[in-house]
């Protein structure tokens, strides 16, 4: 007994001194390219994100990347007014709460990722509604980090919650007539390195 207790804290020891957690802060932003679904006539609108992040590398292929951001989305809509189209651009600005998973493949630089955001909604420019003050989402995406700690990343954004709420609608609801969140988001990230 006293033999595998004295294995099991060197096992323990040498663990411990090869899993160096190595934590970097960094920025991220790039374009946002936005819609609302469910709504007819619409199309997507392009903008910007920005945000900080930090980085927290357990190993060569997976860490964790806790986020900051501030995201301008919504969608471009037509509405028919005094006969002609007239089109007319939604904002829904949000400050972004967010962590995703990084898988490295290999330990390379390409790298998939996946995790849940809270949106909380900061302005609009919506006159006849309110819409929610907050939004749900799941984020996934690819990349790909340079040596020199430069990322270019691709993802997709799909909002959970019913901008309008569940309470804006009469006995007829139904899961098609919800208007939600969606974005795309071309980027580059930074992570500064550290000691």
């Amino acid at each position: 007994m006293r033999k595998f207790a004295v294995l099991a804290i060197m096992l323990l020891i040498g663990i411990q001194t090869e899993a160096q957690v190595r934590v970097s802060p960094g920025l991220r932003g790039g374009l946002n390219v936005s819609t609302l679904t469910n709504i007819d006539d619409n199309s997507s609108k392009t903008d910007f994100y920005i945000g900080g992040l930090v980085d927290i590398k357990f190993n060569k292929y997976f860490s964790v990347q806790p986020e900051i951001t501030y995201s301008r989305q919504g969608d471009e809509g037509r509405y028919f007014e005094n006969g002609r189209y007239y089109s007319e651009k939604y904002e829904l600005n949000y400050i972004t709460l967010g962590a995703v998973a990084k898988f490295n493949f290999k330990g390379g630089g390409f790298h998939v990722l996946a995790g849940p955001s809270l949106d909380l909604k900061v302005d609009d420019n919506y006159i006849n509604s309110n819409p929610e003050d907050f939004d749900l989402a799941i984020v996934g995406g690819v990349g790909y980090t340079l040596p020199n700690g430069l990322t270019f990343e691709a993802r997709i954004k799909q909002g959970l919650v019913d901008i309008y709420g569940y309470d804006n609608y009469d006995n007829d609801y139904y899961y098609d007539d919800v208007i939600l969140n969606q974005v795309f988001q071309i980027g580059v990230r930074y992570t500064f390195k550290t000691k």
